[in-house]
């Protein structure tokens, strides 16, 4: 019986802890894919055209700086009626072209003359400009060209062939006939420095790209091998949209880990400003909420099933208590000795160990009822019962049968033996007095004594320990009788 409620218990607590764990599982990780969709909705539809937006404006400000500076060179008067004065007295021009670059902080300020091919920068004349010359294709391609200005990446002569970002701007007198080509540059170095600044405060990987889909310009740590976004994995896939000149948003898997992109043309520059972002660090964040949410999730069940085993443990303990146990004298009832036999029996018949019963009663009980109260009954019955209890062993047990009437199981005890522990236990409550309300009461008990035979049943040896119960009844009472021997 005891093993059918602990196996229950056991039953219901796993059952818990299975609802209770499925349920946290289920609704943690329901939040984890709800907050991670949600975090890539955020970044494609808002956070990442955003930063795009803000960078393209620092971009205005930054790089295409040098492209108004150039159209107001371009625009100047000084220089053009210098130009159309016969490019008399250098110290002017070069006086000029050095306050260009100082007041806009430029890397080099220059103007070459149609007619003279004459290249004049701040530290005077650099050179004559030839047709045939590869690095002066520049001047003849820009003289030809139907736009007012380029952006070119070439070798700076006059800053020790740093790679230098040129604003190549056409001169034209006032007749709008082509007289030179004037600009400023800037260090390829200075521009990656503004590019790894949006990079650290954006925390987004830039770059850009030309109409052919080279990368022409990024920061020093840029994550990319391949110079082409046409054989980069990943992106090649999405080139065409890149280089279609809309503004575009997609996202694609890089090392395992999911990059989004949004990307949009800078006419100025003739370039495609591209902006990525990786969602390790926001994801990392939400699964660290998730890792947390799942301890605190198996802490909760824990203590939860804690608290439930320790409620049903105190519950069953009450209940197996109320079920098996004697309110009055907090001996076995008989409910109990149903079980607690079965067991005597089954370790009789495993050891070979003989068991006897001994069924006895208060002898004339309803004498002291009428005569002192029911109370005092009671409180009769509880000293009998606690006179017995220390009489017996601890192996022995005791068991309220009903009224007066009370059951001893004696464990590996023959008839002989049983019979002496039954007369020392009617000594031992004969010589006892028991007080009530200031009065002293005596009482004695009738036993009878049978022992375990082995074609017996329950309720065979129950019938013999009556029989002899009522022969000490008839016999004067206050006697011990042992069964019958047939």
């Amino acid at each position: 019986m005891v093993n059918m409620v602990d196996h229950n218990k056991k039953k219901l607590i796993s059952v818990l802890s299975l609802l209770l764990v499925s349920g946290f599982l289920i609704t943690s990780l329901a939040s984890y894919y709800v907050a991670r969709s949600t975090l890539r909705s955020r970044i494609e539809k808002s956070e990442l055209p955003l930063t795009s937006d803000n960078i393209y404006s620092e971009i205005q400000r930054d790089l295409l700086r040098p492209v108004f500076i150039s159209s107001l060179m371009a625009h100047d008067t000084f220089l053009r009626d210098w130009i159309l004065n016969g490019e008399r007295d250098n110290s002017l021009i070069t006086k000029y072209l050095k306050e260009i670059k100082e007041k806009y902080n430029t890397v080099t300020s220059f103007f070459v003359s149609e007619k003279s091919r004459r290249y004049y920068y701040a530290g005077g004349i650099l050179k004559k400009v030839k047709i045939n010359e590869p690095r002066d294709e520049w001047y003849f391609r820009v003289r030809e060209m139907d736009k007012q200005y380029e952006i070119n990446v070439d070798p700076d002569m006059a800053n020790r062939d740093a790679m230098t970002i040129f604003v190549n701007y056409k001169v034209h007198d006032y007749n709008n006939n082509f007289i030179g080509a004037t600009g400023v540059g800037l260090t390829v170095s200075a521009v990656k420095k503004l590019i790894e600044s949006y990079q650290g405060r954006y925390g987004r990987v830039v770059y850009f790209v030309n109409k052919k889909g080279k990368i022409v310009l990024h920061g020093s740590a840029f994550p990319r091998k391949s110079k082409n976004i046409r054989e980069t994995r990943g992106l090649s896939e999405h080139s065409g949209n890149i280089l279609s000149g809309k503004i575009s948003t997609f996202s694609y898997q890089h090392r395992g880990n999911t990059v989004h992109v949004n990307t949009r043309f800078i006419p100025e520059f003739q370039w495609y400003l591209v902006v990525e972002q990786t969602e390790n660090r926001a994801i990392e964040n939400i699964r660290y909420a998730l890792i947390v949410n799942l301890g605190l999730c198996a802490l909760v069940t824990l203590i939860i099933i804690l608290l439930t085993n320790i409620t049903i443990s105190f519950y069953q303990k009450r209940l197996e208590k109320m079920a098996t146990v004697d309110n009055l004298t907090e001996t076995y009832n008989r409910h109990a000795f149903e079980a607690l036999f079965s067991q005597a029996i089954k370790e009789l018949q495993r050891e070979h160990e003989p068991v006897s019963i001994v069924l006895f009663d208060l002898d004339l009980f309803k004498n002291i009822n009428d005569e002192y109260g029911h109370l005092a009954g009671d409180s009769i019955i509880r000293g009998v019962a606690g006179i017995v209890q220390e009489s017996i062993r601890d192996s022995d047990i005791l068991c309220r049968w009903g009224g007066e009437e009370f059951i001893i199981i004696l464990k590996r005890c023959g008839i002989q033996d049983a019979f002496l522990k039954a007369e020392e236990i009617r000594s031992a409550v004969k010589s006892s007095t028991f007080r009530y309300e200031e009065r002293e009461i005596s009482v004695a008990i009738s036993l009878g004594v049978a022992e375990y035979r082995q074609d017996d049943t329950k309720d065979s040896v129950l019938r013999r320990a009556d029989r002899a119960l009522y022969r000490a009844k008839n016999n004067g009472r206050n006697r011990t009788e042992k069964e019958d021997t047939v």
